[in-house]
């Protein structure tokens, strides 16, 4: 799919949601812009736009904790990605497997 195919914020970021291959855990969210999506296409490696940093991160380059991309989706709005990644080690940068670990109470009778 051309970038140009994809809806993007006004910063020109998407959202990509991170998934395993494997298993389907959700493993993270991270952003990407046109730069990250054509290089994690080149080389296999989901590669990312990190807001705070303004650049662009390969996942795992420093950690080891790689992201090899199985596939990849559009969604029907095409203004968020699915990544569907074999995962090496930990997703998190906490070290958690992945980022959503922290739950959030329901109020009763709401489940």
């Amino acid at each position: 799919m051309n970038w140009n195919e994809l809806k993007t914020n006004e910063k020109g970021l998407i959202p990509c949601i991170v998934q395993d291959d494997t298993d389907g855990t959700v493993l993270m969210m991270a952003w990407m812009n046109e730069e990250s999506y054509h290089k994690t296409l080149e080389t296999g490696l989901m590669t990312y736009y990190s807001r705070s940093r303004s650049s662009l991160w390969i996942k795992g380059e420093t950690s080891g904790h790689f992201q090899r991309v199985r596939a990849l989706f559009a969604d029907c709005d095409r203004d968020t990605l699915l990544a569907r990644v074999d995962q090496t080690g930990a997703a998190c940068h906490t070290g958690n497997r992945s980022c959503f670990y922290t739950p959030i109470p329901l109020p009763e009778g709401r489940v």
